[in-house]
């Protein structure tokens, strides 16, 4: 039955002044409620997926784990990614264009997850947020650095509840990380090192050739979006997307907004002044040196300079993906793990080194010994023990302003930027090898200088085509 607009209002006025206890369990009047576990439907959160195959589906099953929600729409440009959602949401309806879903659906829904390629992240997140509706937007945030500036900006502007999917952010490993790093176990760190076992899927490849006819289930130039038209290739779909930059953002896009997240929730820093690039000489397609600029790399290493905020010098963040590492530290002993099985973090300040896992999960001192004969600082930072997904229904639930999340787009877009900055120098790379007068020469090796405020390497300006893309006709920002 269609909703008046009486009942519709009471229903968001309800959403809007719902508070929260500390422990994220939502207050209802037991007659409001009709019984024990009882949510009235009318009382429910509405979520619409946009992207509800894979990783949105995982997504859209945390979601359900509180019943304060109410799955209400599906957007999928894939019929067969998307099948298993429409049959565990069969009163949800289903669409294939967002556009076209915000706009049939917009009084229907009160907030969206968006779990689609990094190429669409941003436009849909904006397309939702312009209409008031919260978001949940998985990592990256977005594609390149004026979009995450520009989600930044829109957070507070829109005024809805944000979250980017970067889970790790409200773990209690990394909130115990901070209290250790606060209470100046480690010193003033001057040095750290990222790395993961990414990528999984292919990268480092000619770009892909061939006619292939596109999946009857599939709307090929939906799933395109704001990139520019390429034939259909199954190369692409359904995951090895991330390879390749005109959709993706490879290793570092895919699991630096895990790894690198304790490295800006615990230090004083924002965005780098500097970066550098790296890539393995064995790189090679018939012993010559690889030059493909539709892809990343097989692997890489990427150095930033931070100033801290602080005041107190600088900081040096290196990230290593692809299998490369960074060097063993001394204090580690035989049998001792150095990071978990996707990679980790280390931190080296001036007193001492401390080591995290995936997430910021299990941190703890080098030299071992160190977590025995050290008293361990008492707990000062709130936890989320309702975990990442429920932490933002229960924000929503409460309303804007009452509630906080781990990864608002205040802290995912600056977070995102200062990644994406690494994707900058590694595209740069390609441009760099114009130059190289041969194997002799060890191409992207330029420190790429940055300026945050104007959003510009100023050393290097054919390296500024990656700050900001161009949208193919019939896309944009709305703004």
């Amino acid at each position: 039955m269609k909703k008046g607009k009486k009942t519709e209002n009471s229903r968001r006025s309800f959403i809007k002044n719902a508070g929260l206890v500390s422990a994220g369990f939502m207050i209802v009047p037991r007659h409001v409620l009709g019984g024990k576990g009882f949510v009235a439907p009318s009382d429910k959160l509405n979520i619409a997926a946009i992207g509800a195959g894979g990783k949105g589906h995982d997504d859209l099953k945390n979601f359900s784990k509180s019943p304060n929600v109410n799955i209400v729409a599906l957007c999928d440009v894939d019929e067969r990614r998307c099948a298993e959602s429409r049959k565990e949401y069969p009163n949800a309806k289903y669409y294939k264009d967002f556009r076209v879903m915000l706009e049939t659906e917009k009084n229907n829904i009160d907030a969206c997850n968006i779990s689609t390629p990094d190429n669409i992240h941003a436009v849909a997140t904006i397309a939702a947020m312009q209409l008031g509706k919260h978001v949940y937007t998985q990592k990256p945030l977005t594609h390149d650095i004026f979009e995450a500036r520009t989600l930044a900006n829109a957070a507070g502007k829109y005024k809805v509840i944000t979250q980017m999917g970067n889970q790790g952010g409200s773990s209690d490993g990394v909130r115990q990380a901070k209290e250790m790093h606060d209470a100046n176990l480690l010193g003033d760190v001057h040095t750290v090192y990222v790395w993961t076992n990414r990528p999984l899927w292919p990268q480092g490849l000619p770009t892909p050739t061939g006619s292939f006819p596109v999946p009857k289930e599939v709307d090929w130039d939906l799933w395109l979006g704001p990139a520019k038209y390429i034939d259909y290739n199954p190369a692409y779909m359904p995951w090895n997307w991330r390879g390749w930059n005109a959709f993706g953002t490879g290793a570092l896009g895919d699991m630096a907004c895990h790894m690198m997240d304790p490295v800006f929730r615990i230090l004083p820093i924002d965005f780098p002044t500097e970066v550098e690039c790296s890539i393995p000489k064995s790189w090679t397609v018939d012993g010559k040196e690889a030059k493909y600029p539709d892809g990343y790399p097989p692997a890489s290493v990427i150095h930033l300079k931070y100033p801290r905020k602080d005041g107190k010098g600088e900081i040096k963040v290196s990230w290593f993906d692809g299998g490369i590492m960074p060097p063993l530290p001394d204090e580690l002993l035989p049998g001792e793990t150095f990071g978990g099985n996707d990679g980790g973090a280390m931190f080296i300040g001036d007193k001492s080194k401390m080591i995290v896992d995936c997430y910021g999960e299990n941190p703890r001192l080098l030299p071992s010994s160190l977590m025995k004969q050290t008293v361990m600082p008492a707990q000062t930072i709130a936890r989320v023990p309702e975990g990442h997904y429920l932490q933002w229904v229960n924000a929503c639930m409460a309303g804007y302003g009452k509630a906080k999340t781990s990864s608002p787009f205040e802290y995912a877009g600056p977070f995102t930027e200062s990644i994406l900055i690494g994707n900058l120098a590694i595209r740069s790379w390609n441009l760099e090898t114009k130059n190289a007068k041969g194997r002799s020469e060890y191409p992207g090796r330029k420190k790429l200088l940055w300026n945050a405020k104007e959003m510009k390497i100023t050393n290097f300006e054919e390296a500024n085509q990656f700050v900001k893309r161009d949208y193919r006709q019939g896309w944009s920002l709305g703004i």
